[in-house]
């Protein structure tokens, strides 16, 4: 889990357009104005952008060795219990009034129409550089690649949904999923106040200014040998002012609430690990837990395809038949009778999440990491390897004085986590990761070994670190293999024996002020192009 790029201060400024009439009036304290409301207007502050789950959060937990035992050594596994969402019942429901009202779209369709190209015979600007080239290196879309807005963690595919390896009624093969973050926009509170920075005309001249939340690109092979993606954005249900069910996108403890204003990192939803199985699809939430969607339930804003605005829409409750408009990028939601997206045609709601049981202690605005408590669900991955299923659960930690854990990790029986209400534990074990110096961006467990991605930085080749488990206890399985720059999440495609990654960095920054003014950088050096990639299992397996 990368930090974020830090930004300068910006001048304060106006509230979003959706501005609540609570923060309104506090505004009116401090002689700044809010916009007007429109007609459809996102309830206050906290259900849209407090989304469930929502773990509680204490202080820090006092510095010490607080139940540190030694790398690899055994961890207390009680401490990554999750208990159902609070409102988890509620999202059903809402979801339920989303599915009557928006058009759905199969996984096949939405590959069908997969309208962006994978390069998969060479890459212009490689992430590698010293490093052995993996199996396989697909390289992305120039914009895609180079995107300041977009930075890709999480990595899962069919292989992980079935068995069989193949998906749904067209039984679909050869699909990879990779998830992004939306890291930067002029709107998210970069000025450290209590206030939003995003006003109309900004909206208007830079979608970026929105904060989107989460991403997920479909990726497939198809027969002809091309590899075709699109991107899916992530949605959270709400009712809004109107009593009209809306989304917004997925964010959580999203606002102002840096504690440390050197320290720039994102509050909202990481999206630094994924499984998909079944039709279900589990997203790791660092601070809370597991936000949960549907592959079911994928909704489609442009179902005749001409990217046009105007496709009819259900009626809510009310009766009111509604439209869609896919080309305006600065919306969401239901807005005027008229359904918004940021532009993108595809929406995957969340359906149910997990929470963990016990106190968020870790300290806020750190990569620091205490030793007992809830942990951090940094990244998760699949094991089939076991029976039953298991989703593996680590922490992105940062070892220093006084809290020493590099990251813990456990794991869950998955179908456990199909349920809706009560709690899952984890299955009896846990481990501290073996590395001295932390920084685990994604792990997979394959029987008793264990693959851990380490990235090293914004210019050195990254490591992936094989251990075994010998009598509970997490050891060395060979030296690390240089991999990319920037490596992030692990996932195992089971049938060609190949361990997927995709790298995140996208070039060296060149001028901090021309970032923050939304000027793209010039790539320079190796480190300039995101690519899927995948390591062989002899690869792995080398001495």
């Amino acid at each position: 889990m990368s930090p974020r790029m830090s930004r300068r201060t910006s001048p304060t400024r106006i509230r979003r357009a959706w501005l609540t009439a609570t923060t309104a009036a506090a505004l009116a304290l401090t002689g700044l104005s809010a916009p007007a409301h429109a007609a459809e207007t996102p309830p206050p502050l906290p259900e849209s952008w407090q989304q469930d789950p929502q773990t509680t959060n204490v202080g820090a937990a006092p510095v010490g060795t607080l139940g540190w035992t030694s790398p690899g050594g055994k961890a207390d596994p009680a401490d990554f219990t999750l208990q159902a969402g609070t409102m988890n019942g509620t999202t059903a429901d809402r979801v339920a009034r989303l599915d009557g009202v928006l058009p759905t779209s199969g996984v096949s369709k939405l590959l069908a129409e997969a309208n962006r190209t994978v390069n998969t015979t060479s890459c212009s600007r490689d992430p590698f550089g010293t490093a052995p080239d993996p199996a396989l290196k697909w390289c992305l879309e120039n914009d895609d690649s180079t995107s300041r807005e977009w930075i890709p963690q999480a990595m899962t595919g069919v292989s992980d949904a079935a068995e069989s390896e193949q998906y749904g009624v067209g039984n679909d093969t050869n699909i990879q999923l990779y998830a992004s973050y939306d890291n930067w926009d002029p709107g998210r509170d970069s000025n450290g106040n209590d206030v939003g920075d995003c006003n109309p005309d900004e909206l208007e001249a830079n979608d970026a200014c929105n904060q989107k939340g989460v991403r997920v690109s479909f990726v497939q092979r198809r027969a002809d040998g091309t590899v075709k993606y699109r991107h899916v954005l992530l949605g959270w249900a709400y009712e809004n002012n109107s009593q009209h069910i809306s989304f917004d996108g997925v964010h959580s403890a999203e606002g102002s609430t840096k504690p440390d204003p050197n320290v720039d990192m994102q509050n909202g939803l990481h999206a630094g690990g994924m499984v998909w199985y079944g039709h279900y699809l589990y997203v790791a939430d660092t601070r809370n837990g597991i936000r949960i969607f549907d592959m079911e339930k994928i909704m489609d804003l442009d179902p005749n395809g001409d990217g046009k605005a105007g496709d009819e829409m259900g009626a809510d409750t009310d009766g009111v038949k509604t439209t869609s408009n896919v080309q305006d990028k600065t919306k969401i939601g239901r807005q005027n009778n008229v359904w918004y997206s940021f532009g993108y045609r595809y929406v995957m709601p969340q359906v149910a999440a997990w929470k963990f049981k016990a106190d968020q202690s870790n300290p806020s605005g750190s990569f620091k990491c205490v030793s007992t408590g809830a942990p951090k669900a940094s990244y998760v991955s699949l094991d089939r390897s076991m029976t039953p299923d298991r989703l593996i659960m680590g922490e992105y930690c940062r070892p220093e004085s006084g809290y020493p854990s590099p990251g813990r990790i456990a794991s869950f029986p998955v179908k456990d986590l199909e349920k809706r209400s009560g709690e899952v534990p984890a299955q009896g074990w846990a481990n501290y990761l073996p590395m001295s110096n932390g920084g685990a961006q994604g792990a997979l467990a394959i029987g008793d070994n264990l693959y851990v991605n380490q990235s090293a930085g914004h210019t050195d080749p990254g490591n992936l670190w094989r251990y075994k488990w010998s009598n509970g206890v997490l050891v060395s399985n060979g030296t690390a293999i240089k991999t990319a720059t920037g490596a992030e999440d692990l996932y195992y495609e089971r049938g060609a024996q190949r361990l997927w990654s995709v790298s995140e960095h996208y070039g060296p920054a060149v001028n901090a002020d021309a970032i923050e003014d939304g000027k793209s950088a010039p790539c320079l050096g190796l480190v300039c192009e995101r690519v899927l990639y995948a390591h062989s299992k002899a690869q792995l397996d080398a001495p």
